[in-house]
């Protein structure tokens, strides 16, 4: 039985599936210092059954826009954040990896920030909630985003 579980959550929380998440994630995620902290955040939030419908459905036109305060406006569903962190971590690092490996992120180790590569084609499928997500925290710094959501990096 516990094999079939394993099984169930491997093709559920596939890294391969959630590279395209982080790609997307950095494609949109502009002016903002240190960003591979934010890293971990994208799975977790993009996977929450609450907040993918929100974070998908986010506006960002000249006379609306959606802001991190409208989309996690209620601070009660975050209360398993610092969890799903937790439980994350592994998928994100594998994800992270399957995104160096395709030459789709490189790391600027100096500044501690993720790009996408410019050279590169974008060869994977844009995931609208990680997408909308980087619009979101965009031109905000890595400790407002962590101290609104409530969390601590890991």
């Amino acid at each position: 039985m516990s094999n079939i579980v394993d099984a169930l959550y491997q093709t559920k929380y596939n890294p391969f599936k959630y590279g395209n998440f982080l790609a997307s994630f950095y494609l949109e995620l502009a002016n903002v210092k240190n960003n591979i902290l934010l890293s971990q955040l994208v799975i977790p939030l993009c996977s929450h059954h609450l907040f993918k419908p929100k974070i998908e459905n986010a506006v960002f036109g000249e006379k609306r826009r959606s802001t991190i305060w409208t989309i996690f406006k209620d601070r009660v569903q975050l209360y398993d954040l610092q969890e799903r962190l937790v439980k994350f971590e592994t998928l994100t690092e594998q994800s992270f990896q399957y995104c160096l490996i395709n030459d789709w992120l490189e790391i600027e180790p100096k500044k501690l920030e993720v790009v996408v590569r410019n050279d590169c084609e974008i060869n994977f499928k844009t995931e609208r909630s990680a997408a909308n997500l980087g619009k979101l925290f965009s031109n905000l710094s890595v400790i407002e985003i962590y101290s609104f959501l409530g969390v601590k990096p890991q």
